[in-house]
C-alpha cells in the first residue's frame, strides 16, 4: 500500500525484543511519501547495559536509509531512549533525512499536528530519571516473562496469545492512571499551541481518539503490538496492526 505518510515509534533497536522481522515485512509491503520515526528507534539505554545488535537491526537501518535515498522524506524524532542524538539536533543528513526533537506536520486536509515522542511531557522521565530507568528494567523483566509464558502456551497447544505487560498496562490502576494523565497532558499542550492534534509514541499503546476536541494519535510500538499510524491520500489517519494484517 502507498500512503501520504507513515508514523512509527518505539522500535527499540538494540534489544532482543525488537520485532525487526515484522517491521521489515511492513516496510516491504507499505510505502509512503513521508516516513516519521517518532522516537525510541534505537535503544541507547539497553545498549549501554548489554550490546545486542543482530543483522536484522542493521537491515532496518539500511531499509530506512534506502527509502531516504529513493526520495522518501524521512524525519527522525528523538525519544528518551535515543536521547544521545539530542545534542546534535537539528541535524540534516542528505536531502531527505532530518533528525529533530519535535516537528509540526500539516495533513492533507491542511490541519496542523505536533509530532513528538512524548517523553518531554512525562513527568517521571523528565524529573525522576532513576525511576524511569527502574521502570525500563521492570518492562524488560515482564517481556522475559511473556517469552516464558508463550513457550509454555505453544507446548500446551494454546493458540491465543497473552501478554502480562499488556495486561498490567490495561488493567492495573496506577498504570491506567499514568497513561490517562500522559494523554491528557499532551492533548492540553496541543490545544494550548493551537494544533488540531498530536502524534506521539512513548507509552507503547496505539490509539486514535478525541481528547477535549484534540485528536490524540499514538503510534504504539514494534516490541509487542507492531503498529503504525498512516495518513491515507483521503486524509484519514488509521492504525495499522501488522500482527493482525
Amino acid at each position: 500500500m502507498k500512503y501520504k505518510s507513515i508514523f512509527i515509534s518505539d522500535v527499540h533497536l538494540g534489544t532482543k525484543f525488537s520485532n525487526t522481522k515484522k517491521l521489515l515485512d511492513f516496510f516491504k509491503n507499505n510505502d509512503s511519501e513521508n516516513l516519521f520515526l517518532v522516537g525510541d528507534i534505537i535503544d541507547g539505554w539497553a545498549i549501554k547495559r548489554k550490546f545486542i545488535w543482530p543483522q536484522s537491526h542493521s537491515d532496518v537501518i539500511q531499509k530506512i536509509l534506502k527509502k531516504a535515498r529513493k526520495g522518501c522524506n524521512v524525519v527522525f524524532i528523538t525519544g528518551n531512549h535515543d536521547e544521545f542524538l539530542r545534542p546534535f539536533v537539528p541535524l540534516v543528513l542528505g536531502d531527505s533525512l532530518d533528525i529533530k526533537n519535535e516537528i509540526e506536520y500539516t495533513s492533507i486536509k491542511g490541519e496542523k499536528y505536533l509530532v513528538t515522542h512524548g517523553d518531554f511531557y512525562d513527568s517521571i522521565t523528565m524529573t525522576k530519571r532513576w525511576l524511569a530507568i527502574l521502570g525500563d528494567y521492570g518492562y524488560d523483566f515482564l517481556l522475559n516473562l511473556n517469552q516464558m509464558f508463550n513457550v509454555i502456551r505453544i507446548r500446551l497447544g494454546i493458540k491465543s496469545k497473552w501478554s502480562l505487560s499488556k495486561y498490567i498496562k490495561d488493567n492495573v490502576k496506577q498504570s491506567v492512571s499514568f497513561i490517562t494523565d500522559f494523554e491528557d497532558t499532551l492533548a492540553n499542550h496541543a490545544k494550548h499551541k493551537g494544533y488540531k492534534g498530536i502524534i506521539c509514541g512513548h507509552i507503547h499503546k496505539a490509539e486514535i481518539k478525541d481528547i477535549n476536541t484534540i485528536e490524540y494519535i499514538n503510534c504504539g510500538d514494534w516490541v509487542e503490538s507492531c503498529t503504525a499510524i498512516v495518513e491515507t491520500y483521503e486524509g484519514e489517519f488509521k492504525i495499522i496492526n501488522w500482527l493482525e494484517d
